[in-house]
């Protein structure tokens, strides 16, 4: 695995498929002024676990130019619930607030420096990293977590300030690479 991206560089481009039969690229999501990526997939506890609270995150600053884009890159042979039908299966059922990308060849979790399901990755107008880590400590129990990570880099940015806490340790199952 290649090190995690520093804040301060940029995020590397790429083009993948999403459940929604469109490719994107990072110029797909040029109007955001903050972008959210993060490395997701169906099967992990710690990404079910946090889904709904993403959600909401994901729709209160959808409305100040924030847009979430879930990347799932686990290998689908390690995990058949993984695999790209399932991922469209699972978008079709939850309709979740955020575009949703199979990174098959695994070269952009590799490229993000992806440790975990879910990882977090939030970028300025830039592109320029300014927090990477987890949502909350706890993703399993979300109501157990005194503070959401994630949400308190949202919130200082779109107040103009400086993230404070701009790197966490991610929390979840590990990204089930290629054998």
């Amino acid at each position: 695995m290649d090190a995690v991206l520093a804040i301060g560089q940029r995020a590397p481009d790429f083009c993948l498929s999403g459940t929604d039969g469109k490719v994107y690229t990072l110029k797909s999501f040029s109007e955001a002024q903050f972008l959210v990526i993060f490395f997701s997939c169906n099967h992990c506890p710690y990404v079910t676990g946090s889904d709904e609270l993403t959600r909401q995150v994901a729709e209160r600053y959808a409305e100040h130019g924030v847009s979430f884009v879930a990347i799932n890159a686990n290998a689908a042979d390690r995990y058949e619930e993984d695999s790209f039908v399932h991922m469209v299966e699972r978008m079709q059922e939850q309709r979740f607030p955020w575009v949703y990308l199979y990174d098959e060849t695994q070269e952009i979790a590799r490229a993000y420096g992806a440790i975990c399901t879910p990882h977090f990755f939030v970028f300025d107008s830039a592109r320029c990293l300014i927090y990477s880590g987890r949502e909350v400590q706890t993703p399993m129990e979300p109501e157990k977590s005194g503070r959401n990570d994630l949400e308190e880099a949202l919130k200082e940015v779109l107040s103009g300030q400086t993230v404070q806490t701009d790197t966490t340790a991610p929390v979840g199952c590990s990204v089930k690479w290629k054998l």
